[in-house]
């Protein structure tokens, strides 16, 4: 059996970030900020538009068939419409679900959304430890002033260790920098 190796047929792109894969690096004041969120392909408002299409469409066959004599069709189609509404209703309470970390030069503060529900901390930022909560693909925790959290739970587990890299390496740059954005050539 033999084998073939191609190239690859993506172009190969220059990143704009600086390495970064999680964290979009901000100048004005120098910060770090992580957005993770869940990978939803559509938001709220898109799946309320959706639902509205289906309902639209599926009113409007079975009038058809109420107009022909069927009335049942109607009555199992409102049925439907209402059991899909209700089960969307909490697919869509979890759709904006994200976690946000801010770094700044003396502050790490996190912001967990979980539906309705926002949970803050901040810590300060040279007293910060990154470690994995269990061990390799777990959560990543954050430590310190004698409180911990738990971060990481819309990234997938064979990344979490490059998102802990990733806030190591922010925290380092803070720390050198001194309240400045530091070198970006810095490498962990």
């Amino acid at each position: 059996m033999t084998a073939t190796i191609a190239p690859s047929p993506w172009p190969a792109v220059a990143r704009r970030d600086l390495g970064w894969r999680f964290a979009r690096e901000q100048h004005a004041p120098p910060s770090w900020r992580f957005d993770l969120r869940r990978n939803m392909t559509l938001t709220p408002r898109q799946l309320l538009l959706a639902y509205g299409l289906v309902c639209a469409l599926s009113l409007a066959v079975a009038a058809g068939f109420w107009w022909q004599g069927v009335q049942v069709v109607g009555w199992f189609t409102v049925a439907e419409l209402l059991a899909v509404g209700v089960a969307l209703r909490f697919v869509a309470r979890h759709a904006a679900d994200r976690e946000t970390i801010v770094l700044t030069a003396r502050e790490l503060a996190i912001e967990r959304h979980v539906g309705p529900d926002v949970e803050r901390a901040s810590f300060r930022a040279e007293w910060v430890r990154v470690e994995p909560a269990a061990g390799v693909g777990s959560l990543v925790e954050l430590s310190g002033q004698g409180r911990a959290v738990r971060i990481g739970r819309h990234v997938r587990p064979e990344l979490r260790g490059a998102l802990a890299d990733e806030l190591r390496r922010a925290l380092r740059l803070s720390r050198a920098a001194g309240g400045q954005v530091g070198d970006h050539g810095l490498t962990t």
